[in-house]
């Protein structure tokens, strides 16, 4: 689970992988870190996991944050989209970490929502790599004049991406944070603004 600090790996395996090995990375790979938690952490080590909630509550909701701004700051595309993993992932940890059912299946739906949503980002990615061989943002400008279809398809993947309402990533994204908002308030204000500064950096 690629949470802050130890997150480091994800966005240089991402940008050196190709397309097929960024799309398994995020499509099923992070997803094995949840599994591990819900599996293991929770499920056999409970008590422990209580215990180390409020440290998990601690490191995910800066981490959210962290990783949006960090987002705001890239100019490459697989690293736009690999820091705002690492930003979903640390919301996922924070559903799992609140011990209760909504926020449960609210990290569950989450995981699923962007193994799809992200993995077809970097599906679209690679195709653009292919073509043009860059990955540096402001070449992209005005491309929606040159492919409309390709840039339908990724304004739809992005909106999922930020978790607009009517996206597969929305009922992940309002359970955790209904669920968090009884759990511990602190975290609900963080995860809440590392969500707003994922429509920035989506934008």
């Amino acid at each position: 689970m690629p949470l802050i600090p130890f997150h480091i790996w994800l966005p240089e395996a991402h940008t050196e992988a190709p397309t097929a090995g960024s799309v398994i990375l995020a499509g099923i790979l992070l997803k094995l870190g949840g599994y591990g938690f819900i599996r293991f952490s929770i499920g056999i080590f409970y008590e422990a996991s209580a215990f180390f909630s409020p440290l998990v509550f601690t490191i995910s909701s800066f981490g959210v944050v962290y990783a949006s701004l960090t987002t705001l700051q890239q100019i490459d595309l697989k690293k736009i989209i690999a820091y705002s993993s690492v930003g979903h992932m640390a919301l996922v940890t924070i559903g799992l970490f609140s011990l209760n059912l909504t926020g449960f299946v609210g990290a569950i739906v989450l995981m699923i929502s962007h193994g799809i949503v992200s993995g077809g980002l970097f599906l679209l990615i690679g195709m653009l790599y292919d073509r043009y061989h860059t990955r540096i943002l402001r070449y992209y400008s005005g491309i929606f004049h040159v492919m409309p279809l390709f840039s339908v398809c990724f304004i739809i993947l992005t909106l999922g991406n930020l978790g607009l309402p009517a996206t597969s990533s929305f009922p992940g994204e309002f359970l955790v944070i209904a669920c968090c908002l009884v759990t511990n308030y602190w975290a609900t204000l963080f995860a809440a603004t590392g969500m707003l500064l994922g429509a920035g950096y989506s934008l």
